[in-house]
């Protein structure tokens, strides 16, 4: 997979894209990461990129030509990839969006600064809109380092446990459930008895009560419209029961 992020401040993801998980998996050959400064793209000998509001109003609004510049030298003839658009208007990212930009072969994510994007690179040159959360930020670029980080997390081979991204929080549409290790008690603070039973059974159907509790507490908009087993609805009336 290739991810491409458009942006004025390339030297803000050196230490992202270069550490930890991101950069095995570069290593490994599962994604190519590519930082482009858009600036280098400008028509003018200044390099400038924004330009002032036509009708008036405050602040500055990035310019349409470098962005369409850069992706079509970016993607020149091959597939038509995915170009994410980070903005506070967009759609709020969800795991459900991580796993499917992790299908696509191709993605490119746009940082804005200032008031904003020329409205003609909305309409003609972004494939999706996406908003991180209910906030502003100075720039796209932290947004853009989340989506890099939660897509490529689920790409084949990244992670040392398969495992790990299916049953994360929100993957299964529930949050996940509590997690205990080694020592077995500590400053009087025990572990389930449960998990140290070796009946895989039960202890899969404790942390599956777990992880529903744990949504129905924390994240109740999670459980609506959600279509629940008989013994879910029993688990939940008894977490109700016990409030």
């Amino acid at each position: 997979m290739k991810i491409d992020v458009l942006s004025l401040f390339p030297d803000m993801f050196t230490n992202v894209f270069g550490s930890s998980i991101l950069k095995h998996a570069e290593e490994s050959g599962a994604v190519s990461f590519r930082v482009v400064d858009f600036r280098e793209y400008a028509d003018n000998k200044h390099r400038k990129v924004d330009d002032y509001p036509y009708g008036g109003g405050a602040g500055m609004v990035l310019r349409a030509q470098p962005f369409f510049d850069a992706v079509d030298d970016l993607v020149k003839d091959q597939k038509k990839p995915r170009v994410v658009l980070l903005c506070p208007q967009g759609e709020r990212y969800t795991q459900k969006k991580a796993e499917e930009f992790s299908k696509e072969e191709h993605l490119i994510l746009l940082c804005g600064h200032y008031e904003g994007y020329d409205e003609r690179v909305r309409e003609h040159l972004v494939t999706d809109e996406v908003s991180i959360g209910d906030y502003v930020l100075t720039g796209g670029e932290l947004g853009a380092m989340v989506i890099a980080d939660s897509v490529t997390r689920l790409l084949p081979g990244v992670l040392g446990n398969e495992e790990s991204a299916i049953t994360d929080s929100f993957s299964t549409g529930i949050l996940e459930h509590p997690h205990y290790t080694r020592p077995a008690e500590f400053r009087g603070m025990k572990v389930p008895d449960i998990l140290l039973s070796g009946h895989h059974k039960n202890i899969d159907e404790w942390r599956h009560r777990e992880s529903l509790k744990r949504t129905w507490e924390r994240r109740p908009d999670l459980l609506e419209g959600k279509a629940l087993s008989e013994k879910e609805q029993l688990w939940i009336e008894e977490f109700t029961r016990k409030e």
